[in-house]
């Protein structure tokens, strides 16, 4: 009988500091595709020697960018993962025994730990479609929160993807300052109401209760308070843009 194929595919940009660790976590997979999405650094050099074939695209169009990796690969199976996620050795295992076993399901939830500011573990886990069977997996849709469209039943693997996000406030503060400005276009292009002075407390304080309270934020100790802060600050960020963009559209019109 056929064994079944697996790709990993990763969407890369000036990821040179975590794209090789990454690579070799999905080293299990038949093949490896890096969808470098106009890096400047030498993130797909490092690709090339871990191995991986490369090819290029430039949008912030998340959903474009997967869909354009999914035309590219021929395999049964694809598992998206991301430069700064890491495949346990446990998944692996789990994932190669799912793939020998011929399960009849669509696709598969992964359980994601997330760690902040280096090794430090947030109490909850979040819980991700990543594995997909090709033929069931149809595409990709949303710019920036992108959600695939599958067919047929979705499975459950229990053993983790390591995530380390967050690694430092420099690069926290400069990939906010780059994408909240396309929240704040998503935001206007869809007719948001006029941002009032109230709204600012209010999304603040309804990030900070999330990331604290709903996401456990709180067991985590100066950890929780820094990055439940920093999530409300994100919002403020996004919004204070969206703001502009609407005085913007005003004075043109």
């Amino acid at each position: 009988m056929k064994k079944n194929t697996l790709t990993g595919v990763v969407i890369a940009r000036n990821e040179e500091e975590m794209i090789g660790e990454c690579l070799e976590s999905l080293s299990f997979c038949d093949s490896i595709l890096v969808v470098d999405n106009n890096s400047s650094d030498n993130t797909s050099k490092i690709a090339k020697k871990k191995g991986a074939k490369v090819v290029f695209a430039d949008s912030h169009d998340f959903s474009r960018l997967r869909n354009f990796a999914l035309d590219k690969m021929s395999s049964d199976y694809v598992l998206y993962l991301d430069a700064d996620e890491r495949v346990s050795k446990d998944l692996a295992s789990e994932i190669l025994s799912v793939l020998a076993d011929k399960i009849d399901v669509g696709a598969f939830f992964i359980p994601r730990q997330n760690y902040y500011f280096g090794n430090h573990l947030w109490p909850k886990n979040e819980r991700l479609e990543r594995l997909f069977k090709k033929s069931a997996l149809k595409e990709w849709r949303g710019i920036l929160h992108e959600s695939p469209v599958v067919v047929g039943p979705i499975g459950e693997l229990h053993n983790p993807i390591f995530h380390y996000t967050h690694r430092n406030l420099s690069s926290m503060v400069a990939k906010t300052n780059e994408w909240s400005l396309k929240e704040a276009e998503l935001r206007l292009q869809a007719n948001h109401p006029p941002v009032s002075w109230w709204r600012f407390p209010r999304i603040m304080l309804s990030a900070f209760l999330q990331s604290y309270i709903k996401q456990q934020g709180y067991k985590a100790g100066y950890i929780g308070i820094i990055e439940s802060i920093y999530q409300a600050f994100s919002m403020f960020i996004t919004y204070a843009k969206l703001w502009e963009l609407q005085q913007q559209k005003v004075v043109k019109e």
